[in-house]
């Protein structure tokens, strides 16, 4: 009788109890939830703050990414929601060790993380980020193609372009018209051996303080890896390193190809000395002290200079050969109990109102609508700059990088969009990380100009890529 009168008590408390069971289940990945294996968590996620870790805004201290977050927040009213940006320090390879210690320990509480373009299959495979569907990406169509094959793996959507990057190359007018070079406008694009030509022409009649022809990143680092695939991409556009599921797929003759195309490149007096251990921001100090009549770098570097230069002094243009695409996606991370709302968040921060407010304030934008709709402007900032374009003490605007009519970086429709278009991507794999610090190594050889490429050389880089890309 005792047990009879009881049960009455067990079954309402399992019914008050099975609700709670399932809201948990949704929250932390169980199924139908927000864990590893798919799906979102239930609409009935309680409001809190959303963390979004990313790498160094290049647009300074409170740059256009604080300030997308920021409008986002205004906009959240008193619905308890709000975002926050953490920024890592140190450099993109630490950064990825942060960001991958973190996440796999669940020693930091990272709801949205902004991911190199080249990590996105490691983190996806890694069951680190969860896939996302429709509702994390505004109008799909309207990405950059190039730009968004980035954000998938394994046919499956895990993260949404936030900026993109492509190498571009920057020169000095003034250099090119004190040599006599009549044509000091090089927008069209230059192959190598014409930009060789000129820097002879620079050379024959040194300005002060010029040292050599041109410079790039060169260090033992991701810079490095960047340089050899542009030239390896150049030497057999139809051979890259691996296939589409990251499986390592070049031959010797590839390889002796790449090589050869890389030590032409970067042998001779024409590269600064310094190259050879610098990164982007050495190299960007070199360039703008005058030390090179040409530098390869990153869009950011448009604003930069043109804080300096004028539009007489300075211009950009197409790589010669392949240019490697760059850039950073945003993902949800597998453990985040507040994946619907960042999902949402993903979307505004991508949307073609924050890709234009991106590419006005530097960065190369995701979008194709940023470029080629001129009625498309950043009303969800209300003024995007980075601090060196805000009103001096006098109230004058200190930005002066050059802008078309429709207030865009003046260079974005017709050198930047083409360069995107047409970029080339690093090796798609799981496993980029032993990729990169693979090829930095082998590459010593190249870039501390002591051994030209031989049968030797490219047999010991070919073996040594099959140990780091296993089938």
């Amino acid at each position: 009788m005792a047990a009879r009168r009881r049960r009455p008590q067990t079954v309402l408390f399992l019914f008050l109890l099975l609700p709670l069971l399932l809201t948990l289940a949704s929250c932390t990945g169980g199924p139908g939830g927000g864990g590893p294996s798919g799906g979102v968590p239930s609409r009935a996620e309680a409001s809190g703050e959303i963390v979004v870790a990313s790498g160094r805004d290049v647009t300074g201290k409170n740059g256009i990414r604080q300030q997308l977050i920021d409008a986002w927040n205004a906009r959240q009213g008193s619905s308890g929601w709000s975002a926050r940006l953490v920024e890592l320090p140190g450099s993109a390879d630490e950064q990825r060790s942060q960001l991958l210690g973190a996440l796999q320990s669940g020693s930091a509480r990272y709801d949205v993380v902004n991911l190199d373009v080249t990590w996105v299959p490691e983190f996806a495979e890694a069951g680190l980020i969860r896939p996302l569907g429709p509702e994390a990406v505004a109008d799909p169509g309207d990405v950059i193609p190039a730009v968004a094959a980035t954000a998938d793996w394994r046919g499956e959507r895990y993260s949404v372009p936030f900026n993109s990057d492509v190498g571009l190359l920057y020169y000095r007018r003034d250099y090119l018209a004190r040599a006599g070079v009549r044509q000091t406008d090089l927008s069209r694009g230059v192959g190598w051996d014409e930009l060789h030509e000129l820097i002879d022409q620079v050379d024959a009649d040194p300005p002060p303080g010029y040292e050599a022809g041109w410079t790039t990143q060169l260090a033992g680092y991701e810079g490095r890896t960047v340089n050899a695939v542009e030239a390896f991409a150049s030497a057999r556009p139809a051979s890259p390193l691996t296939d589409e599921d990251g499986h390592y797929r070049a031959g010797q003759d590839d390889l002796w190809a790449g090589l050869t195309e890389l030590w032409g490149r970067t042998v001779s007096d024409d590269i600064l000395d310094h190259a050879f251990t610098s990164d982007e921001a050495a190299t960007l100090s070199d360039f703008a002290d005058g030390r090179t009549a040409f530098l390869r770098h990153w869009p950011y570097a448009y604003r930069t200079l043109h804080q300096t230069f004028s539009e007489a002094q300075l211009g950009v243009t197409t790589l010669p050969g392949a240019a490697v695409l760059g850039g950073q996606n945003l993902a949800v991370t597998s453990s985040s109990p507040r994946a619907r709302k960042a999902a949402e968040l993903i979307r505004f921060l991508t949307d073609a109102d924050s890709e234009r407010c991106l590419l006005d304030a530097g960065f190369a934008a995701t979008r194709l609508s940023a470029y080629r709709d001129d009625r498309r402007r950043c009303t969800h900032v209300a003024e995007p700059s980075a601090p060196s374009a805000s009103p001096s003490a006098t109230g004058e605007a200190t930005d002066r990088m050059p802008r078309d009519k429709a207030g865009r970086p003046a260079y974005a429709v017709d050198i930047l969009l083409p360069a995107l278009q047409h970029a080339v991507q690093r090796p798609r794999t799981p496993l980029y990380g032993a990729f990169t610090q693979t090829f930095i190594a082998e590459l010593d050889a190249v870039f501390t100009r002591h051994t030209a490429p031989d049968e030797k050389l490219v047999r010991h880089v070919d073996e040594a890529l099959r140990r780091a890309l296993p089938d």
